[in-house]
């Protein structure tokens, strides 16, 4: 079936290269023949050339342009050198300019032309033709790049006997004085994936604010899982009378109305929580899918899928899962299995395994704006310990994803007008579901949201491969972050840059990213030179915006006033010296911001420095402290809210300095401990808001 908005022609050249390599299928070969190569870019309509495969220069000219299936993104395109040089490892270039790669759902011949650009392939090339003293051939390069995309809306080679589906394409390139040529093309073909029906997303509604929840395997007698989530729903403010446990022979349990089956219920449940050991769960969720009363299901038990024993009856289990997807209603949503739960505090409910005792969870902001979306719930526990100003709206733990998916959550949240940032850890895709939260990703930066996203196993299959294997790319990292990248995901390194990427998303949310020139100031000289090295990644830079004569004067007349004029020359980065007060950092700050040639600013606040009012109570010096009107816990915070400019204060200090830290964080300053994770955390940040920007206006024209 055409995509509806292809226009006819395209689906006609489309029909006429899928026929041709129909053929090529049928014949159980994996190279085009020089008539069918000139048939396939003619069905195209592509303008470049043919030579044979004798006259490549094997070197200089040489590149490849290939689509490949992969299991969790689908089709996608990807451009990088050939010849000799497609041997060369990928880990020998910086990142990004080994292979570019996007998916070719979200992109056009000009916007992989772009990402093309950026590889040492193309930088060859250039150089090349610069020597032929000939243009480089955009045009002809997106118009090739268009029309394999084209190709890709149309990948299924229909066969009644055996449905095929192309896995892979890939075209060997030269250029000679401006003008592109194949010289070969190869392709394999496979069994078209499984698809799964889709799920009823609304009632991810269900799940998060429930209007009644029952629960399955609470011990009456002693403290099981079933019995600490009973607790922590009661703790957390879910009331009595909206919950039912599920359990014959009692009548009630910690104040809590029992009853004996699913079919004794008198009224439907919003959510089921599942508590019990997991052989018992196969036949528990046939009852609930036969009941009918239950919109949502958590799934808590663990090792569902994940030992050899347990992987045949679980695939069968997601299976009829799906199934049940195809009635009229859509059927019950499941969470899990390996489930650690959700807390979701619109829904007044936490259902975490863990004693509150043993993770307090503060209630910190009057409005939540973010999600952590997370396939362990190991990683969401210690993110919120070592992190808890962070304190998301929902956090939901996934699992194995036995039936909801990380695509189909973020589809969710990616609608949700309150929510403004998204954080997310994966472990893995389900087959397809790459390029399903890919689209949600997009879709969510299309809505003005933040996507930050942590891949564990960065160093698995795919980092050892030779650039010029483009079809070798499942699980790939670099094709993960590079795919997630173009949606328009913050894709994290590792664990402190996600904490780093989730945190500032959340805390500039609502500041304007007007360009990459940043002003640098402290009292500490290091701090001041490390934010400068800091301020270039593999794909970004930003640069230190140069001063206007009236910020230099503005600059050099805070100094007189604090007597420090003849300590500090006005530049950037400026280091104001350590004798320099709270309200110094702060109006040179200012004065930074209001400078049309800076667009962020980093501060050191210099909490050691004696001038500083750092401490929660100083003995050497009473009430020259952090409740002192002069401090900067006291003036920064009406700052920051008077700015639409990034300000990101650095406090590097030990745990002295915590009291000052925390209070202007709970104020909403962003705060970091160090100035290099400040200023790489707001590369990345800048980076990613000013790519969205790109693909918003691209999308609305405006």
């Amino acid at each position: 079936m055409r995509n509806s908005s292809q226009p006819l022609a395209e689906v006609a050249a489309n029909s006429a290269a899928t026929a041709l390599l129909r053929q090529v299928a049928r014949a159980s070969r994996t190279r085009l023949t020089q008539f069918e190569l000139e048939g396939l870019l003619a069905a195209l309509g592509s303008p470049v050339g043919i030579r044979a495969p004798s006259a490549s220069t094997g070197g200089d000219g040489d590149f490849q342009i290939s689509l490949n299936l992969s299991r969790e993104f689908g089709i996608v395109i990807g451009a990088g050198l050939g010849g000799s040089d497609a041997e060369l490892d990928v880990n020998s270039f910086r990142k990004g300019r080994a292979t570019a790669y996007a998916l070719t759902a979200l992109c056009s011949g000009s916007d992989f032309l772009e990402r093309f650009q950026t590889t040492v392939a193309y930088q060859k090339l250039a150089i090349n033709m610069r020597r032929q003293q000939v243009p480089v051939p955009d045009t002809q390069l997106a118009h090739l790049f268009d029309s394999l995309l084209q190709l890709a809306l149309n990948v299924a080679i229909e066969e009644k006997s055996q449905p095929l589906m192309l896995q892979s394409l890939e075209f060997t390139l030269q250029v000679s004085r401006g003008l592109v040529s194949v010289s070969e093309a190869q392709c394999t073909f496979g069994t078209p994936p499984s698809k799964r029906l889709p799920r009823p997303i609304a009632k991810v509604d269900k799940l998060l604010h429930p209007a009644s929840i029952g629960i399955v395997g609470v011990s009456a007698t002693s403290m099981n899982f079933g019995r600490i989530i009973l607790r922590n729903l009661v703790g957390s403010g879910y009331p009595k009378t909206q919950l039912t446990v599920i359990r014959p022979d009692d009548a009630e349990i910690d104040g809590v109305a029992c009853v004996a089956s699913l079919q004794a219920l008198t009224h439907k449940l919003d959510l089921l929580i599942v508590a019990v050991v997991a052989d018992a769960v196969y036949a528990l969720v046939d009852q609930i899918i036969e009941s009918g009363n239950v919109e949502s299901v958590m799934l808590i038990p663990g090792s569902l899928g994940e030992t050899s024993k347990s992987r045949e009856p679980a695939a069968a289990l997601a299976a009829r899962i799906n199934a049940a997807h195809g009635q009229p209603d859509g059927g019950p949503i499941f969470l899990g299995a390996n489930c650690l739960g959700v807390v979701s505090h619109p829904g007044r409910y936490d259902s975490w395994f863990i004693p509150l005792e043993r993770l307090p969870k503060p209630q910190k902001k009057a409005e939540r704006s973010a999600v952590m979306l997370s396939q362990s719930g190991a990683f969401m526990i210690t993110r919120l310990s070592q992190n808890p100003w962070l304190d998301p709206r929902y956090m939901l733990a996934l699992g194995n994803q036995t039936d909801l998916t990380h695509g189909d959550l973020l589809t969710y949240f990616a609608t949700r007008p309150e929510i403004e940032t998204i954080g997310v850890y994966i472990e893995g895709f389900k087959d397809a579901d790459g390029l399903h939260f890919a689209k949600a990703v997009r879709q969510a930066v299309l809505n003005g949201k933040q996507v930050v996203v942590y891949k564990a196993g960065r160093t698995a299959a795919g980092s050892a491969g030779v650039m010029g294997h483009t079809a070798s790319i499942a699980g790939d990292p670099v094709l993960f972050e590079a795919v997630l990248q173009q949606a328009g995901a913050i894709v994290a390194d590792d664990i402190n840059s996600f904490d780093d990427l989730f945190y500032i998303s959340g805390a500039l949310h609502r500041k304007r990213i007007g360009g990459n020139r940043l002003g640098a100031i402290s009292g500490a000289g290091f701090e001041a030179v490390g934010m400068a090295d800091a301020i270039s990644t593999d794909t970004f830079s930003m640069q230190m915006g140069e001063l206007r004569e009236p910020t230099v004067k503005r600059v050099e007349e805070i100094l007189l006033a604090k007597k420090l004029a003849a300590l500090v020359e006005v530049r950037n980065p400026i280091d104001i010296n350590p004798g320099a007060d709270d309200e110094a950092h702060l109006q040179i700050t200012e004065a930074f911001l209001l400078d049309p040639n800076i667009d962020a600013v980093v501060v050191g606040l210099d909490p050691t420095a004696p001038s500083v009012r750092a401490l929660e109570t100083s003995k050497l010096r009473p009430g020259y402290d952090i409740n002192d009107a002069k401090s900067t816990v006291q003036l920064m915070p009406p700052m920051v809210q008077r700015n639409d400019k990034p300000i990101i204060g650095v406090i590097d200090g030990g745990t002295l300095y915590d009291a000052m830290a925390m209070r202007l964080m709970d104020q909403g300053v962003c705060v970091f401990r160090n100035c290099a994770r400040a200023a790489k955390a707001l590369v990345r940040y800048c980076e990613a808001r000013i790519y969205a920007d790109s693909i918003r206006k691209r999308q609305t024209g405006h």
